[in-house]
């Protein structure tokens, strides 16, 4: 018999009930040190004094108009990510597989306005993830997320990740855009070069295509910079952002040049939620901490700390970790053992961590880890490296 809840999760035997800062507690009392943030949604942890308060306070005045009328939250946090960002615009969602939607149908609108309505193609690299939309599955064109779900959506051209040689040759006067992420998350923690981000904003300027950016699981702040693109000095003109600028309530936005997004005019896109005063508040909260200077100078500080002690572990588990990877707080473990082998291990020693692709476990705690808290996470990665080699 199926049970009530569709069983499309293999999910750990693990329920919570109570989360604070880097921990997670369960019925019976046991606390959990937090290495995945819900995916690296968690940005500010759990129950984050400041979150609470927006969520609170909201919550006792207005949840839901819809996007029929004017909504004050939205404009606010519309009007910090404009100043903080690229972006002249904004679009809020629910969801990153929604902002990839909004991406790909603003990319494809741009040039149908622009009397160019063949240029339709987005380039895509192995390894990625853009969510599970049609669209986003047609995005990434692996097998494991498009196998039984066909036709397709057409329009993606897949290429193999860091080949530039491949991407200068892919375009045709069909293409409309380049999209990738900055860190890949689901494919293993593999950051994109500064010289290759470089290499493709260039292109597409030669080229007159539009750069995508899905920051959705490497922005806000997880990489040490308020998103990671910045760390090559470069701007995209459409960029996917979702997880952590909730902080753990559903939000997510596309962020646009005015140029990007000229085609997106009264009723070619909507959502009923997206947007709402409930998770708008909740979002100007998020990036009132995170777009501080001094936040991010102290993510960098703490990611620093974390590396080299993780370096060290590798060094100590020869047999268990080939490497670790990664930008900020959005790290990797390439292991040699099988990474679902660790990740079992660590729920024993009541730790958190995430698998990937690429035989890959993500660390990607909240932001706001103490210095503690990473000199427990390091020890207890430690005695579960430890029991890996025993078994």
């Amino acid at each position: 018999m199926i049970p009530s809840v569709l069983p499309t999760y293999n999910r750990a035997p693990l329920e919570f009930v109570k989360g604070e800062g880097a921990w997670l507690t369960t019925a019976d009392g046991r606390r959990f040190l937090d290495l995945g943030s819900g995916i690296a949604v968690n940005a500010l942890g759990h129950a984050h004094p400041a979150l609470v308060e927006a969520l609170t306070s909201q919550s006792q005045n207005l949840w839901h108009v819809s996007n029929l009328y004017h909504i004050p939250q939205q404009q606010a946090l519309a009007d910090k990510l404009v100043e903080h960002t690229f972006a002249d615009t904004v679009f809020f969602t629910n969801s990153g597989t929604e902002a990839c939607e909004l991406a790909v149908k603003m990319a494809r609108k741009y040039f149908h306005d622009k009397d160019q309505p063949e240029r339709v193609e987005i380039i895509t690299f192995d390894g990625s993830f853009h969510g599970r939309s049609s669209a986003g599955i047609a995005a990434a064109g692996s097998e494991k997320m498009t196998k039984g779900f066909g036709p397709l959506l057409p329009g993606f051209v897949h290429l193999t990740f860091g080949d530039l040689d491949g991407v200068t040759d892919a375009v045709s006067d069909q293409t409309a855009a380049i999209m990738i992420e900055p860190v890949q998350g689901e494919g293993g923690i593999r950051p994109v070069p500064d010289a290759e981000l470089k290499a493709l904003r260039q292109i597409c300027d030669e080229h007159g295509l539009l750069l995508i950016l899905d920051e959705v699981q490497c922005g806000v702040g997880r990489t040490g910079k308020l998103f990671a693109h910045e760390w090559a000095g470069i701007t995209p003109d459409i960029m996917m952002v979702a997880k952590g600028i909730g902080g753990g309530f559903p939000l997510g936005a596309v962020l646009a040049t005015e140029d990007a997004a000229s085609g997106m005019t009264a009723g070619t896109h909507g959502s009923t939620y997206g947007g709402n005063p409930l998770g708008c508040a909740v979002g100007c909260a998020v990036i009132d901490h995170i777009a501080d200077e001094a936040f991010l100078a102290e993510v960098n500080r703490k990611a620093g700390l974390l590396r080299q002690k993780l370096e060290g572990l590798v060094a100590d588990h020869p047999e268990v970790f080939e490497e670790v990877r990664g930008s900020g707080l959005m790290l990797g473990l390439k292991c040699k053992a099988a990474n679902t082998d660790v990740v079992n291990a660590g729920y024993a020693n009541e730790l958190i961590t995430v698998p990937a692709a690429d035989n890959v476990i993500r660390l990607l705690p909240p932001l706001t880890l103490t210095d503690e808290d990473i000199a427990e996470a390091v020890s207890r990665l430690d005695k579960t490296a430890a029991q890996v080699e025993a078994a």
